[in-house]
């Protein structure tokens, strides 16, 4: 069953899913200004496993932008993302390039839902997983779905590109 936000009303990310009729539901929080990191902020206040709170990372792969989704308690190996769609380097994109390609500002970029679909590559530890958390479009607000759901949604190609910090 799809949940709506009670809070400041819908994000694209949730009206994308709607409109999609994936099945999820929505998680709000207070966000902490003073948060060094909003995927394990997420994770605390929802009390879930870091591990099934997953980030979506703006990563330049030879110039072209892509979007890398790995859980919050790993690192993103760019090496590995650059192979998985078939580039040779991967850099992480500057913050203002990142949020005018999706819409989002930096802590709330979600795979769902961006001003323009980049091609999106989701670690393969989603898929041990019933559901996972992406953000929702803003910090503070989480989206609880299916992996399998992610996947067909953001077209995503699954690869290991998440390592232990």
């Amino acid at each position: 069953m799809t949940k709506k936000s009670t809070g400041a009303g819908p994000t694209r990310a949730t009206a994308a899913l709607t409109k999609a009729n994936i099945d999820f539901t929505v998680h709000e929080f207070e966000h902490d200004q003073l948060a060094e990191s909003y995927g394990l902020e997420a994770a605390y206040a929802l009390e879930v496993p870091p591990a099934q709170v997953f980030k979506t990372l703006v990563v330049e792969v030879d110039g072209e932008l892509v979007a890398a989704i790995v859980p919050v308690d790993r690192r993103l190996r760019m090496k590995a993302l650059a192979a998985a769609v078939g580039g040779r380097k991967a850099v992480l994109a500057e913050a203002d390039r990142a949020e005018r390609a999706t819409g989002y500002v930096l802590g709330g970029i979600s795979p769902i839902g961006m001003k323009r679909h980049l091609p999106t590559v989701l670690d393969v530890s989603a898929t041990e997983l019933e559901r996972i958390y992406v953000s929702g479009g803003r910090r503070g607000l989480e989206l609880e779905l299916a992996p399998p759901d992610l996947v067909a949604y953001a077209k995503a190609r699954l690869a290991p590109i998440a390592r232990r910090s």
